[in-house]
């Protein structure tokens, strides 16, 4: 379940950093901000899926 918090706020970090780069008109941001929010999006969706929903008792 760490994880998945851990690449959450990755996740959010990576967005508000591409609009960020946005706003200031900033390329080289945009496309390592945009490709980080894309790679570690991925991750917390796919983990969140896989494994990170803590099992029912």
């Amino acid at each position: 379940m760490g994880l998945v918090i851990i690449f959450g706020i990755v996740t959010l970090l990576a967005a508000v950093g591409t609009f960020s780069a946005l706003k200031n008109k900033n390329i080289l941001g945009i496309v390592f901000g945009g490709g980080s929010l894309a790679v570690f999006g991925w991750f917390t969706v796919m983990t969140v899926l896989y494994s990170g929903f803590p099992a029912a008792h």
